[in-house]
């Protein structure tokens, strides 16, 4: 069973799949690619130490409705609640340290932690 399908999601479809593959490997590119983070690495060598570059991506997939989806693709704005996060992504802030106003688990400090 896939992750997605795991935690109450569809199961992701070989062209889905396909499509993630292809998205890790146009972010791998464009990394590698970037003249930036090339001069970069290179004076950092100079300065006598050898680079490793260790990226990690998380790709989260929400379903849409099919509304919603036909006017993601049309690229108008999709009609919602502003302000609101939804479960997923309240986790997603709350794994990069990020707290949300009002979020239940969020504590009296502010940072979600205790």
């Amino acid at each position: 069973m896939s992750r997605l399908a795991a935690h109450g999601g569809s199961p992701l479809t070989s062209r889905l799949r396909e499509l993630i593959q292809q998205l890790g490997e146009a972010i791998h590119e464009s990394v590698i690619e970037s003249e930036q983070i090339a001069g970069v690495v290179q004076d950092i060598r100079k300065h006598g130490f050898d680079v490793l570059l260790m990226l990690e991506a998380t790709i989260g997939l929400n379903e849409v409705g099919a509304k919603n989806a036909d006017a993601a693709e049309a690229g108008e704005e999709v009609e919602g609640e502003a302000g609101t996060f939804t479960q997923n992504d309240l986790h997603f802030l709350k794994s990069l340290r990020i707290s949300v106003e009002g979020d239940d688990e969020t504590t009296e400090n502010g940072t979600g932690e205790e």
